[in-house]
């Protein structure tokens, strides 16, 4: 399957996802999502640090200056209780949007 581009909603609902579980730097981020989906989501660098920063800007993120693994210094982030609370939302909807599509694909 050929890497896709993810549309604005989508990495913000993927990014909050891959951070419920611990906090997280950039890079480790775009790992995380491309490991799960099998390499068909690769997250360009382009995309995922406006997404970052816009999610900060949100308050459904925050950011902290910490060492990577190799040492270096990177920002974390981690999810905020506003950002947890609209993760689910976004589950949600996505939940109820892609069995909606299902259906039509199904019975179209």
């Amino acid at each position: 399957m050929k890497p896709t581009d993810l549309i604005q909603g989508m990495l913000d609902l993927l990014i909050l996802r891959t951070l419920q579980l611990e906090p997280r730097h950039g890079w480790a981020i775009a790992q995380r999502i491309n490991q799960i989906s099998n390499a068909a989501l690769q997250v360009q660098q382009g995309s995922l640090y406006p997404a970052l920063h816009r999610l900060e800007a949100r308050g459904w993120i925050r950011a902290e200056w910490g060492a990577s693994e190799k040492g270096r210094r990177a920002k974390y982030y981690t999810l905020t209780r506003t950002g947890r609370a609209r993760l689910e939302r976004e589950q949600a909807d996505w939940e109820r949007l892609s069995g909606a599509i299902a259906l039509v694909l199904r019975k179209a």
